[in-house]
């Protein structure tokens, strides 16, 4: 099994103008993807629209990914959820289905202490032998996983990894610190969750960024990891400088409305995306267009 690392896309679920899940787009989307470089597919996270998918859809498209991937990179299936037995039932039909790894983001709107977060993902990591990496975003779930409970959990040979996703390089070192205290005894990889600052996360010694970014520009994501990872950090810079203004756009409005319209102008996606969430907004749609012609993309 190939290690979490580099660059990870968290791939939009395409929709049909119906609403319907579009399973002939999502295969050509992984088809382009491990063609430009990417070195995983985050299926079904904030990006796949977990939150509208129904269960059947959420399983379906992951069991999906994992068909159409085939093996060649690791799937890691967004099996999260604000309750316990239902994040345990939707990671036990991802490890069925054939997924490489789990994301689970922390409990969302129930916001659980650090003693209720140890117990919620230590009784996932307890139920299901797959590989799980921590995912942790405070901005959408209203509770933070401190640093002191990732060392705690980072004791199980479950939990193998985390999503980091806040802008604070103090908290990425002390995840780090956690990684290294741990190396004699298993591999914790740190993994970034903010695109516009991944590259100095990696600089810092994390081991990659799972990416919204990366669905319209995989290929140089990919590039950028690579250089990081083999500690070319000039040319990484290079190449990520390029891109600084489009990782903005890319956020300009709630994740993924602003990502799945940018693959609906690449032509790779139908323009569609589930309610509450509603289509990009025309006041946005120029600017990006002209940084998206300004960069080649169009």
């Amino acid at each position: 099994m190939q290690a979490p690392k580099g660059s990870l896309v968290a791939l939009v679920t395409p929709l049909k103008l119906n609403g319907d899940v579009d399973y002939g787009s999502l295969e050509n989307l992984i088809e382009w993807h491990v063609e430009e470089g990417t070195n995983g597919i985050v299926s079904v996270g904030t990006t796949g629209e977990s939150a509208t998918l129904s269960v059947i859809e959420h399983l379906e498209v992951i069991t999906k990914t994992v068909k159409y991937v085939n093996g060649r990179i690791p799937v890691i299936a967004g099996t999260g959820n604000n309750s316990t037995r239902d994040s345990i039932l939707l990671t036990q039909k991802a490890r069925d289905a054939g997924a490489d790894f789990s994301l689970l983001v922390s409990p969302y709107y129930n916001k659980p202490n650090q003693e209720g977060l140890i117990n919620h993902y230590l009784q996932i990591a307890d139920s299901i032998d797959i590989p799980q990496i921590l995912y942790n975003v405070p901005s959408r779930t209203g509770c933070d996983i401190l640093p002191e409970t990732v060392k705690i959990l980072a004791d199980h040979e479950n939990i193998i990894g985390i999503k980091e996703a806040l802008d604070d390089m103090q908290r990425i070192q002390d995840l780090l610190d956690i990684s290294f205290a741990l190396k004699n005894k298993k591999d914790f990889y740190v993994l970034s969750g903010d695109d516009p600052t991944f590259l100095d996360s990696m600089k810092f010694g994390t081991d990659g960024v799972i990416s919204v970014v990366a669905n319209a520009i995989p290929r140089e994501i990919s590039d950028i990891c690579n250089l990081a990872l083999n500690k070319e950090f000039i040319k990484a810079y290079e190449i990520n400088d390029i891109y600084s203004n489009f990782y903005k756009l890319c956020f300009i409005d709630s994740n993924p409305i602003p990502i799945k319209w940018i693959m609906y102008k690449l032509n790779k996606i139908q323009n569609s995306i589930r309610s509450p969430l509603i289509n990009l907004n025309e006041t946005f749609h120029q600017q990006i267009m002209s940084e998206m012609v300004k960069l080649k993309l169009l």
